[in-house]
């Protein structure tokens, strides 16, 4: 029995990955917007919206729940969240200056090991030296190993169709876009850490009739309103000096295209929400044992959609190759970790 439930649990950590991994397909059909003017829907949509909306439906007293939780923890849960947000605008400065490969080597490489380590060491620090932290320690270093080989094939494909284009490959600011990368990687943890770190609000929720099973939902709606202000900040200040407002009422902007911004906010935040189920059902160490199941089913999401949509056509056989084998060792790692519960 309790191996089914720790199955479970742990696909419910996996199907969170599939939606959220899945989250910026419809970007594919919006052409006409710009990236600030689609960012600025989705984040509306998928931070601020729908978390506040999922909350008061699925926690009975979300505002007792809140008034009744320390005003420390509160501004905790909220930091974490602008943590977070600075984590993943940081993360789009870095893709500009060092390319997406190298970028999501070292951002991913460094959120998937913090996001789990930190609050092992912080909460349960024997752990570590346990079978359980070394199942985990192991499951982490075929993450950052297929991180690193889905790299690889994404900087010979970047390099093989700037060939194919006549493109030359981006260089100079180098060493600032690497220190970008490092502060994004340290940053971009810090929703897991919210998560983590935020229980007593949780508790509280459930004290107040809330279901275990959707008692994250309180947490989610206070940690992503602090991203929001990064997100949405960052995008209007892209509109105004980009003069991209005016793309809303263009002519070439279509009702699918506030749906499509509106649905990427729903993938996003329902594989967020589905995440915390499954990493509470883990037990007290879902968030070390969830947090890299959930990345390495985003990166391995990301990559199937990729291909399916076209954006392996004319990479070479070697990085199609090298992609493929970066997400059997991402499943690898999904496996080894959820041995670990």
């Amino acid at each position: 029995m309790q191996e089914t439930s720790s199955l479970a649990a742990a696909l419910t950590v996996v199907a969170g990955g599939v939606l959220h991994g899945s989250f910026a397909l419809p970007m594919k059909r919006m052409a006409a917007w710009k990236w600030e003017n689609t960012w600025l829907v989705y984040s509306v949509s998928g931070l601020v919206v729908l978390p506040l909306l999922l909350a008061l439906v699925t926690v009975p007293q979300f505002f007792g729940a809140v008034a009744a939780t320390s005003p420390a923890v509160l501004a905790l849960i909220v930091a974490c969240g602008v943590g977070w947000g600075a984590g993943s605008t940081l993360f789009g400065l870095a893709i500009d200056r060092v390319g997406m490969a190298l970028t999501f080597a070292i951002v991913l490489g460094i959120t998937s090991s913090l996001g789990s380590l930190l609050p092992l060491l912080i909460q349960n620090p024997e752990e570590l030296f346990s079978r359980r932290g070394q199942i985990l320690l192991a499951g982490l270093a075929l993450v950052i190993a297929g991180i690193i080989v889905c790299s690889k094939a994404g900087a010979l494909r970047e390099q093989k169709q700037n060939e194919q284009a006549g493109r030359a490959q981006k260089r100079g600011g180098v060493f600032t876009g690497l220190l970008i990368c490092i502060a994004s990687g340290v940053l971009s943890p810090a929703l897991n850490f919210g998560f983590v770190f935020g229980e007593p609000l949780k508790q509280e929720a459930i004290r107040l009739g809330a279901s275990p099973d959707f008692a994250g939902n309180a947490l989610w709606a206070l940690a992503l309103a602090g991203g929001f202000f990064v997100n949405a900040g960052y995008s209007v200040y892209l509109l105004g000096r980009n003069r991209t407002w005016g793309v809303y009422s263009g002519a070439g902007t279509r009702g699918w295209y506030w749906a499509g911004a509106a649905l990427m906010g729903l993938l996003w935040y329902s594989g967020v929400s589905i995440y915390g189920m499954g990493a509470a059902a883990m037990g007290r160490l879902g968030g070390v044992l969830g947090w890299p199941i959930f990345m390495s089913t985003v990166i391995i999401m990301a990559n199937v959609w990729g291909a399916v949509t076209g954006e392996w056509k004319g990479a070479g056989a070697r990085a199609t190759r090298l992609m493929w084998a970066g997400v059997v060792i991402l499943v690898a790692a999904i496996a080894v970790i959820a041995q670990a519960n």
